[in-house]
């Protein structure tokens, strides 16, 4: 049995969940509609040019979720679920997951994109496990506080680190499939590296160390 280990957005899913869920938030009239989304829109620009300043980041997108009842947010995020990540969901790449199962393999998603959003996508995809940045809650409430460091960037094999620790697999055989320049260390530690529908810049590292391109998104 291999890990086979995958990125979340713009890899399994053809967008961002956790840009998405701000927009969502727009939509539903939950924060500013104008500063609100001017600040999504900048930290995602910042996080595709591989620039985010993750902390300023989290501060900024956890803190709508410490101002409404954990009722009032499963509620929207059914509604979320259904509306926007059901149709982001690609084909493609829930066959990739199957064919992984198929061969007895182990399904890991890692994101940096909060377990409050990705817990239920994980669930609706079917994964064995998810490591995804942790939410505090205190007493049924968000805190807007991360437990333990972000799956970003290195934080994603700091927390894979801590995760093998606790689970009986190994990084013998291992697979990593992402689409983003912040995955490259994680990248470079497992053994099989795939670049999905990649930006730019890891399409090049890719295509220098001869790494499989692999498009979920082509029909």
């Amino acid at each position: 049995m291999a890990l086979a280990i995958f990125d979340l957005d713009n890899t399994l899913l053809a967008g961002d969940s956790d840009h998405a869920f701000g927009q969502f938030l727009v939509n539903k009239g939950a924060v500013d509609a104008v500063s609100f989304k001017q600040a999504n829109d900048a930290f995602y620009q910042d996080y595709q040019q591989g620039t985010l300043d993750i902390a300023k980041y989290l501060q900024f997108a956890l803190k709508p979720l410490t101002e409404h009842p954990m009722a009032t947010l499963q509620q929207w995020h059914q509604e979320f679920m259904r509306e926007i990540i059901e149709p982001m969901i690609l084909p493609k790449g829930k066959e990739l997951l199957m064919q992984h199962r198929l061969k007895g393999d182990f399904l890991l998603i890692i994101t940096a994109t909060n377990d409050f959003i990705t817990r239920p996508i994980a669930k609706a995809l079917g994964v064995d496990s998810l490591i995804a940045t942790q939410c505090e809650i205190q007493d049924d409430r968000y805190t807007g506080r991360v437990v333990g460091a972000p799956s970003f960037q290195h934080g994603k094999i700091e927390r894979l680190e801590q995760w093998l620790l606790r689970h009986p697999h190994n990084l013998n055989g291992s697979y990593f499939y992402s689409d983003s320049i912040n995955d490259l260390p994680l990248l470079r530690l497992v053994d099989n590296p795939v670049a999905v529908d990649p930006d730019e810049r890891l399409h090049a590292i890719a295509s220098r160390y001869d790494w499989p391109i692999l498009s979920l998104r082509e029909q």
